[in-house]
C-alpha cells in the first residue's frame, strides 16, 4: 500500500488501528502470528564442513587430486603427500577467507533497535524492536533509531539522517503531510521514517507500516542475500588452464602408451610410463604460487591504504573497465563546506575544505580580500556561528564535527575569518531561543551585547526569510526588501542553486532593551536580511586526477548517488566525468525501465541520481551484460547489493558501514576513490606477474614432458625420475615463480586499455613462448642426457643427475626472460634483486639434492663432476640468450 499518499486518518483505517488508544497486547499478540517478528531473516547457512569442501570443487584442485591418486597408484607416495599437503593448504587459505566474508546479515541486525516505545492499551511502555507490528504507533526522540518503517503522525522539528540507506550527504527534514509526488524515490519520502535510521533532531510519533523483511532495510538484506557473487576472471581462467592441461595429460598418456606399444613394450609398463609423464605436465605448484602471489599483492596494497577481503578480487581489479561509485563520502567528503557567499548584490568565496577552519576569502574578480574591509561579510558570518549548536571536536589529528552539517559549515565559514565561538559567547548573551522547525524553516535566537544592545539573529531558508524580511542590508545601510531587494535576493538563490549550492539565509533585527519577546511570530517579523552562505558536500581534491588517469587507462567512471540531479551533475561536471556527450538519469526513468532495456542505453549514461538499492543493482547487471568488469564502490548500507553483486565490490573504511564492508572483496582505508586508481595499478601489474610465473612454470613443464617424451619416441632410459621432476616443480620452480610476482610494474601499466574479460590464459603470445621456450628447454636437456649416457652407458643415473641439473639451470636462466613480454634485454635483470636471490637459493637447493649424501638416494642423484658443468651451464644458457639474439638482430635492423 502506498502509504505516503495517505493522509493519517487514512492510515489509521488502513491498519486497523486506533492513534487514541494504540492496540491491545492481544492484538499485537495476533498480528505477530500473522506478519512475524520484527527481525530480518537469515538465508540459509552453509556449515563450516561444507564450506571447507566447497574449497576443492576448483577444476584445478580436482586435477591435482587426479595426480595425487595416479602418485600413490605407481608408488611414489611422496610425490603424493607433497601434492595433498599444497591442495590441502591452499583449502584452508580460501576457508578461512570466505568464513570471514559472510557476516553482511548480522551486520545488518545490529542497526536494528534493541528497544522502542509503542503505545498499547493507551499507555507507552518499551518493547524490544523484534515485537512491533504493522498498526504499533511508536514515538522517538534525538538520538533513537527507528525501530521499523513508520508513516510519521506528527513531528516537531523533526530530522532523520538516511545516508547509509539512501546516500544522502545531509539528515533530511520530515513532515506528515501527504506525498503527491508519484513513483517517490526513498530520499523523496519525507512523511516516512524508515527502520536502521537515526533521528538527529527533534521528537516524532509515526505508525508502523512494515515490518521485518517488507521494510526498505529487509528488501535490502533479500537483495544482499539473493545477489550472486561474480566469478573472477583469474578463477575462470584458471579453470581453462586446468581443462587445457588435464586434456594435455590425457593425450600424453595415449601418445606414450601407442609409442611404447608399437616399439614392443608392455601395455601396462607402457600405461604407468604415460601416466607418469602426464603426472608431469601438470604444475603443482601453480596454485600455491597464485594464492602466495596474490597475498602478496595484498600485502602491496595494504601499503597503498586497501585491504583486500577475497584474493581473487585483487587481479579482478586489473581489468575493470567500469567503475561504478557511489558520491557521498567516496568522490566528496561527506562534509558540508560553505564555498560561496552573497550580500547587497556582491558575492565573494572561499577556499578550504572539510572542517579544517583554515581559507581564505576572494571577492568576484578571485582577488584576495581582508575580510576586516567587509562589514556585511563579518556580520553574516558571525551571525551564522551565534545562531548554532555545532561544534568541531579534535579526535587523534582528526576534526570531528559534533552537531547537524549545515550548522557546522557556518561554523567553520566563519572560524575561516577568524572567529572563535567561545569569544563570541562572551560579546554575546543568548536571552533566549526559538528552535528551529521544519514548518518554519528557521531558528532564531535573541541576544545582547557587552553595550547592551539587543538583536534578533535568524537563520533559515532564504525563500523564506525573504518573506519575513522588511529591509535588506546593501554597502551597510538598510533598504526595503520590497521590488528590487526581494528579485535581487530570489536571483541569488537561483544562481547558487544551479551551482548545486545548498542555500542558508542569515538576518537579524534591532530589539528594544529590556523587551523580551517570548514567541517565534514575534521574533521573525521585519527582520532585515543580510545574506545568503551557499555551501555544498565538495569533491575530494586528488579525486578529478584519479578520473582522469582512470580514462586514459581505458576506464569509465560512473557516479551512482541518491542525492539530486542538479547536485549530481555539477559534482560531477567538476571531477570529469560528465563529459560532453555523456548522460544523466534519474531514478524514475530508471525505473521504467527493465534491465535489457538499460542495457542499450547504460554505456552513454556517467551520472545515475535519485537511485535505490534496486537501481544500483541493475545497473552493475546492465554493465555487466555489456561485457564489463564492473568494480562498484559505496559507504552505506543502500550500496551493499550491487557491491555484493559487482565483478569487485569496494566499501570505504572510515565512512562506511559495517553491511558494506561485508559484502565488499576491497575495502578503502582512507575512504579516497583514488586509492582504487592504485589498487587498479596493483591488481593490472599482479596479472601480469601471473602470467609471468604462469609462462614460466608451464614452459618449465613443456620441457619436462618433451624431455621425457624425445626420450621415449627414440627408445631411451627416461632422463629424468618422478621425483626429479616433482622437485623441479614444486621446489626450483617455487621460489623464482614466487619472486616474479614481486615484479614492479611497467611504465606503461595505466595507459593500456583493460583486458577483455574473455581474453584467455595464452593470450598475447603467451602459448608460443611458453611452447618454444618449453621446446628448446626440453631439448638442451635431452642433448645433455645423451652426450653424458653414450659416453658412460652403465651409469644412467649420473646421466639422469647431469639432465636434472642442466633442465634446472636453463629454467633458473630462462626466469629471466619471463620478467618482460620483449625480451631479457629489455629489463635490467636487477631490477628485481628477490627474483636474483630466489635463483641464488634454487641454485643451492639443486647442489643441496645433488652433492648432499642423505639425499641422493631419495632423488636418484650422483655428485656431478666439475668438466659436465661446463657442458651444463653451455647448454642451458642457449634456449633465453638464442632468443635474445634474434631479437638484437631484429632491434638492430
Amino acid at each position: 500500500m502506498k502509504f505516503h499518499e495517505m493522509n493519517v486518518s487514512e492510515v489509521e483505517k488502513a491498519l486497523n488501528t486506533d492513534y487514541s488508544s494504540g492496540l491491545s497486547m492481544q492484538e499485537a499478540e495476533k498480528r505477530v502470528e500473522v506478519h512475524g517478528f520484527n527481525e530480518l531473516e537469515e538465508g540459509e547457512k552453509q556449515s563450516a564442513i561444507i564450506l571447507f569442501l566447497s574449497q576443492f570443487k576448483d577444476f584445478m584442485v580436482l586435477v591435482l587430486l587426479a595426480a595425487t591418486l595416479v602418485s600413490g597408484l605407481l608408488g611414489e607416495y611422496i610425490d603424493a603427500i607433497a601434492i595433498i599437503a599444497i591442495v590441502i593448504i591452499n583449502g584452508f587459505l580460501g576457508f578461512f577467507q570466505e568464513r570471514k566474508a559472510e557476516k553482511s546479515l548480522q551486520a545488518l541486525k545490529e542497526l536494528s533497535a534493541p528497544q522502542i516505545q509503542v503505545f498499547r492499551d493507551g499507555k507507552w511502555i518499551k518493547i524490544p524492536s523484534r515485537e512491533a507490528v504493522p498498526g504499533d504507533i511508536v514515538r522517538f526522540a534525538s538520538g533513537d533509531r527507528i525501530g521499523a518503517d513508520l508513516r510519521l503522525i506528527d513531528c516537531k522539528s523533526l530530522e532523520i539522517e538516511e545516508s547509509a540507506l539512501t546516500g544522502e550527504s545531509v539528515p533530511v527534514t520530515k513532515d506528515n503531510g501527504v506525498l503527491t509526488t508519484p513513483n517517490p524515490g526513498l530520499g523523496d519520502m519525507e512523511n516516512i521514517a524508515f527502520m536502521g535510521t537515526m533521528v538527529t533532531r527533534g521528537t516524532g510519533v509515526g505508525t508502523v507500516i512494515a515490518t521485518g523483511m517488507k521494510t526498505a532495510m529487509g528488501q535490502i538484506a533479500d537483495l544482499l542475500q539473493n545477489a550472486e557473487a561474480a566469478e573472477t576472471p583469474l578463477q575462470r581462467r584458471l579453470e581453462q588452464l586446468g581443462r587445457i592441461l588435464i586434456t594435455v595429460a590425457l593425450l600424453l598418456t595415449v601418445l606414450v602408451v601407442g609409442i611404447g606399444v608399437l616399439q614392443g613394450h608392455e601395455l601396462y609398463e607402457m600405461f604407468l610410463a604415460g601416466v607418469s609423464l602426464a603426472v608431469a605436465a601438470i604444475p603443482e605448484g601453480l596454485p600455491a604460487i597464485v594464492t602466495v602471489a596474490l597475498s602478496l599483492g595484498v600485502q602491496k596494497m595494504i601499503r597503498s591504504n586497501a585491504i583486500v577481503r577475497k584474493l581473487p578480487a585483487v587481479e579482478t581489479l586489473g581489468c575493470a573497465s567500469v567503475i561504478c561509485s557511489d558520491k557521498t563520502g567516496t568522490m566528496t567528503q561527506n562534509k558540508m563546506t560553505v564555498t560561496h557567499l552573497w550580500s547587497g548584490g556582491r558575492t565573494w568565496t572561499v577556499d578550504g575544505t572539510g572542517y579544517q577552519p583554515e581559507g581564505r576569502f576572494f571577492a568576484e574578480t578571485r582577488q584576495p580580500i581582508d575580510i576586516k574591509h567587509e562589514k556585511p561579510l563579518q556580520q553574516m558570518l558571525m551571525f551564522g556561528m551565534l545562531c548554532n549548536h555545532s561544534d568541531l571536536v579534535y579526535r587523534e589529528k582528526e576534526i570531528v564535527l559534533d552537531g547537524d552539517p549545515t550548522e557546522g559549515a557556518l561554523l567553520v565559514s566563519a572560524m575561516k575569518a577568524g572567529y572563535d565561538r567561545k569569544k563570541l559567547l562572551e560579546e554575546f548573551q543568548i536571552l533566549n531561543e526559538f528552535p528551529f522547525d521544519s514548518n518554519r524553516k528557521m531558528m532564531s535566537i535573541a541576544v545582547k551585547d557587552k553595550q547592551g544592545r539587543s538583536f534578533i539573529v535568524t537563520k533559515g531558508a532564504p525563500d523564506v526569510l525573504v518573506g519575513v524580511s522588511s529591509g535588506i542590508l546593501v554597502d551597510g545601510r538598510v533598504q526595503s526588501m520590497a521590488g528590487k531587494g526581494k528579485t535581487d535576493v530570489l536571483g541569488a538563490v537561483e544562481t547558487l542553486a544551479s551551482q548545486a549550492l545548498r542555500t542558508i539565509a542569515v538576518a537579524y533585527k534591532p530589539i528594544t532593551p529590556g523587551r523580551v519577546i517570548l514567541s517565534e511570530q514575534e521574533a521573525e517579523k521585519d527582520l532585515i536580511f543580510i545574506g545568503i552562505q551557499g555551501m555544498i558536500d565538495p569533491p575530494r581534491p586528488e579525486v578529478k586526477d584519479a578520473v582522469r588517469e582512470c580514462r586514459e587507462a581505458g576506464i569509465k567512471t560512473v557516479m551512482i548517488t541518491g542525492d539530486h540531479v542538479i547536485t549530481a551533475k555539477a559534482i560531477a561536471a567538476q571531477l570529469g566525468i560528465l563529459e560532453r556527450n555523456s548522460k544523466v538519469m534519474d531514478g524514475n526513468t530508471l525505473s521504467g525501465l527493465t534491465v535489457d532495456e538499460l542495457e542499450e542505453v547504460v554505456e552513454d549514461v556517467s551520472v545515475f541520481a535519485r537511485v535505490s538499492p534496486e537501481h544500483k543493482l541493475k545497473i552493475v547487471k546492465a554493465l555487466q551484460n555489456r561485457g564489463h568488469i564492473v568494480a562498484m564502490t559505496g559507504d552505506g548500507v543502500n550500496d551493499a547489493p550491487a557491491i555484493k553483486a559487482a565483478d569487485i565490490g569496494v566499501a570505504m573504511g572510515i565512512s562506511g558501514t559495517d553491511v558494506a564492508k561485508e559484502a565488499s572483496a576491497l575495502v578503502l582505508l582512507d575512504d579516497n576513490f583514488a586509492t582504487i586508481k592504485a589498487a587498479i595499478k596493483e591488481g593490472r601489474n599482479i596479472y601480469e606477474n601471473i602470467r609471468k610465473f604462469i609462462r614460466y612454470l608451464l614452459a618449465s613443464n613443456v620441457g619436462e614432458i618433451l624431455v621425457m617424451l624425445f626420450a621415449m619416441i627414440m627408445a631411451l632410459p627416461l632422463p629424468l625420475v618422478p621425483i626429479q621432476i616433482l622437485w623441479v616443480n614444486l621446489v626450483t620452480d617455487g621460489l623464482p615463480a614466487m619472486a616474479l610476482g614481486l615484479d614492479q610494474p611497467e611504465e606503461n601499466v595505466m595507459k593500456r586499455k583493460p583486458r577483455s574479460p574473455k581474453e584467455g590464459v595464452f593470450a598475447r603470445g603467451l602459448g608460443w613462448k611458453v611452447v618454444s621456450r618449453g621446446f628448446l628447454i626440453g631439448l638442451i636437456t635431452l642433448i645433455a642426457f645423451i652426450v653424458v649416457y653414450k659416453n658412460n652407458p652403465d651409469r644412467l643415473a649420473y646421466a639422469q643427475t647431469v639432465a636434472f641439473a642442466t633442465l634446472v639451470m636453463a629454467q633458473l636462466i630462462h626466469v629471466f626472460d619471463c620478467r618482460s613480454e620483449i625480451s631479457v634485454l629489455s629489463r635490467n635483470p636487477f631490477g628485481n634483486m628477490y627474483l636474483v636471490w630466489a635463483v641464488i637459493s634454487s641454485a643451492i637447493l639443486m647442489l643441496v639434492v645433488i652433492y648432499y649424501p642423505p639425499f641422493q638416494p631419495i632423488f636418484h642423484t650422483l655428485p656431478i663432476e666439475a668438466r659436465d658443468w661446463l657442458l651444463i651451464l653451455g647448454l642451458s644458457a642457449i634456449p633465453t640468450f638464442l632468443l635474445a639474439g634474434t631479437f638484437l638482430a631484429r632491434k638492430t635492423k
